[in-house]
């Protein structure tokens, strides 16, 4: 039995939505466990609501477009958004690495699992699509 890539890719972006999803409600919940963890101090409401815009909004934000990708059939241009937003956050983080050094412990887990997933959408895309909406 073989495993279309379309099939596949429609896996992948809900598998996306969801952890972008329970990303956002652990970040809602308890900021200052998950600001810590990502080496992150939580200072006034300026640090409260930059760290809510980056950690509950943007990755809610993910989370549905993956959820519009899923569910709009064969549209790459949605999945490429997707996996631009992905690959977003490690680009940043390989510029920070020059000025700073690379993550530690488990942002440089989140690192590669967003790494790894942005590269595997762009790999799942149609063939013969290459640059086409």
């Amino acid at each position: 039995m073989s495993v279309s890539r379309s099939w596949l890719r429609g896996q992948l972006l809900q598998v996306l939505a969801t952890a972008s999803s329970l990303a956002a409600l652990a970040a809602m919940l308890d900021p200052d466990r998950i600001a810590s963890a990502m080496g992150i101090f939580l200072v006034g409401v300026n640090g409260y609501s930059q760290f809510y815009a980056v950690y509950v909004g943007m990755r809610l934000a993910i989370a549905m477009l993956a959820l519009l990708a899923a569910r709009s059939g064969d549209q790459p241009l949605l999945v490429d958004l997707t996996a631009l937003f992905l690959l977003a956050q490690p680009a940043g983080r390989l510029v920070a690495a020059f000025a700073i050094g690379l993550p530690k412990g488990v942002l440089l887990a989140v690192c590669a699992v967003e790494l790894l997933a942005g590269l595997s959408l762009l790999a799942l895309r149609p063939r013969g699509k290459f640059l086409s909406p």
